[in-house]
């Protein structure tokens, strides 16, 4: 006979506090991410790129010389659809494409200095008004935050299509 305690709604507590944890996480992470955006759409000087093509920008800055294909393989999207966003970027003046000298087929993508001034400047303009948020928080509410990080991490990876 199982006696494990149990919410109204069938649930043990700890699994009514996952699911309540998981739905709370799936709500304001977004909304963090489109407050953040907002912000950046009104401040920024120059033209926003649009957010996939900042997040490109960040892995080519982290990983110079990615070509297409990794780059797909990390942002979770169809290699196809990747390139054609880099064909628009190039276009752009954002990111050039550079031939391997081993092989003529795969191209290696690089940052123009404009891309790597505007990705700068876009990283500052978030960090800054992370920044003036956290400000605002008590020391607690703070330190659970640092310690979620890398907790967030973890969930990250976990929830990564390639996560075993």
């Amino acid at each position: 006979m199982d006696t494990t305690a149990r919410t109204p709604d069938g649930t043990t507590p700890d699994e009514g506090a996952a699911d309540r944890l998981a739905r709370d996480l799936a709500l304001v992470l977004p909304a963090l991410h489109r407050a953040l955006d907002r912000r950046v759409d009104a401040d920024f000087p120059h033209p926003k790129p649009a957010e996939g093509q900042i997040t490109l920008m960040r892995l080519i800055r982290d990983r110079d010389g990615i070509t297409v294909r990794e780059a797909a393989e990390v942002l979770l999207v169809k290699p196809n659809n990747l390139s054609a966003t880099v064909t628009h970027m190039v276009a752009a003046g954002l990111v050039e494409r550079r031939r391997d000298p081993d092989d003529k087929r795969v191209t290696h993508l690089h940052l123009t200095p404009t891309a790597a001034e505007r990705t700068h400047a876009v990283d500052e303009l978030i960090s800054g008004y992370v920044e003036q948020a956290l400000a605002t928080l008590s020391d607690g509410e703070r330190g659970a935050l640092g310690a979620a990080v890398g907790a967030l991490h973890v969930l990250e990876r976990g929830l990564h299509p390639s996560a075993p």
